[in-house]
């Protein structure tokens, strides 16, 4: 058995009765409701030094925000800042910018994949569109073979299914933060 003490406390006899009544709702013994209610307490005031901006100057004040977080709040921070490529400071100002203008940015990433998806649409949108104006003009026009139809079309499907999985996996991480699913 790890080397456990005991604390001995004195408290009011309402407080005993609210003790008593709040871990037989739980099923758990008083002892075990006190020291559960110890330990969230003392997880409350848990400083992690990575969590902590030391602040030197009035000026640094005025621009920085120092946050304490509980240990298992950072390491869920530092995963997910990594699982978007960017380091946990920058992901904690992102999300914190995200929430207060009601945004949902993107990673750069994936946000240059998204560009060059619409390039592509725009290009294809631009060669059908140059054919539609030919035929309306009664011109000769040499149209798209079967080939090069479904080619276009398995393009659009396939940007389309990108795009498709980018907003998902866009909105599922922002959720999990892992880039995996949640089930």
């Amino acid at each position: 058995m790890p080397n456990i003490q005991r604390l001995a406390v004195r408290v009011k006899p309402e407080t005993r009765a609210r003790i008593r009544s709040l871990s037989e709702r739980q099923l758990i013994t008083e002892s075990i409701w006190v020291r559960q209610a110890i330990d969230a307490a003392l997880r409350q005031f848990e400083v992690d030094d990575m969590t902590v901006v030391s602040l030197r100057s009035n000026k640094l004040r005025d621009r920085r925000i120092c946050l304490r977080l509980q240990h298992e709040d950072r390491l869920l921070l530092v995963e997910r800042a990594a699982a978007r490529g960017m380091q946990p400071a920058t992901y904690a100002s992102v999300l914190m910018r995200a929430h207060l203008r009601d945004l949902a940015p993107l990673p750069a990433v994936k946000l240059r994949g998204l560009t060059r998806s619409v390039a592509e649409l725009s290009a294809i949108g631009r060669n059908l569109n140059q054919i539609a104006q030919a035929i309306n003009r009664s011109e000769e026009v040499d149209l798209p073979g079967r080939q090069e139809v479904f080619a276009m079309l398995k393009i659009c499907e396939a940007l389309r299914d990108f795009t498709k999985d980018l907003i998902k996996t866009n909105n599922d991480s922002w959720r999990v933060g892992h880039g995996e699913v949640a089930a």
